[in-house]
Formats: structure tokens, sequence, C-alpha cells
């Protein structure tokens, strides 16, 4: 049986129908097509799947679409503003924070919520709120440096 929620996903509000079963992660890419958000391991181990609910890093797999009810949550289709990257993905772009592109979506929601609350985060901050995303191609320092650039500017 679908019941009614209410949310704000990056500015726009969304009235929709979910089954208690479904995560807000398929609730995103499914229903809402917005499909930035990525399932990695569907155990909220890789943080492929991180958006931020409520001003928090949340892994999207984990929480229940019924749970965001109410809530605002920002996915990565809503870091870009008028069609202009954010610094935060420019410097991504800038130091190689990528390269599969498969996690990025991740690592840039988890930066995004770290500098949202901490504008000026030192190093070991930045790390412990990257430590729930994984990379298996850049070995991180070149995630670290595009916080890093990005608190910068």
């Amino acid at each position: 049986m679908k019941e009614k929620i209410h949310l704000n996903v990056n500015g726009e509000e969304v009235f929709v129908e979910v089954e208690p079963n479904k995560t807000l992660l398929w609730l995103l890419r499914e229903e809402l097509e917005l499909t930035g958000t990525k399932e990695g391991c569907g155990a909220g181990e890789c943080g492929a799947c991180t958006v931020i609910l409520n001003g928090k890093a949340v892994n999207s797999c984990l929480v229940m679409a019924l749970e965001a009810d109410g809530g605002y949550v920002q996915t990565i289709e809503g870091e870009a503003k008028n069609g202009n990257l954010s610094k935060l993905q420019e410097a991504f772009i800038k130091h190689n924070g990528l390269q599969c592109g498969f996690c990025t979506p991740g690592m840039i929601m988890s930066a995004r919520a770290l500098l949202n609350n901490n504008p000026k985060p030192n190093r070991e901050e930045i790390k412990e709120a990257m430590q729930g995303n994984l990379c298996r191609c850049t070995g991180y320092e070149a995630i670290i440096k595009s916080v890093e650039e990005a608190i910068e500017e």
C-alpha cells in the first residue's frame, strides 16, 4: 500500500506516493529520475549514494523514502546552479578528484555537507567527513586537495 509524502528536492517541492519498503535512493533514481546518485553496495558501506538530507550527509540506500517526508534533500543535480558548476565541482575537475566518476557524486555531497556546516575545515576534518566514501581510482589525495581548494575559494 502506497503512502503519500512531500519533500523538497534540490529546491523543488515534490509530492509522491511510495511503498513503505522503498528507499530514498530508489525514490530519487526510479521515481524522480535523478540518476546522479549511484547505488554501489546497497548496504551503506561505499558512500556512492550519499545525499544531503536536512543538512546531513546520509547514505540514501539506508534511508527509507518515508523517513524523508517533510524533509529537504540535495542531490548532485542540485550542486550546479544555473548551468554553472560549483567551485567544489570545479576543484574536483582541476585536481583530478574524479577518475571513473562513479563515486564522485557521493564524494561531492559529503564534501558539500561538510562545507555547509564547517566552511573552514582543516585537513583532518576533511578526511573524517570523507571517510564514508570509497574510491578505487584516485587514492584520495586528489579528493582531499579538491575540497581544500574549494575552501580557499
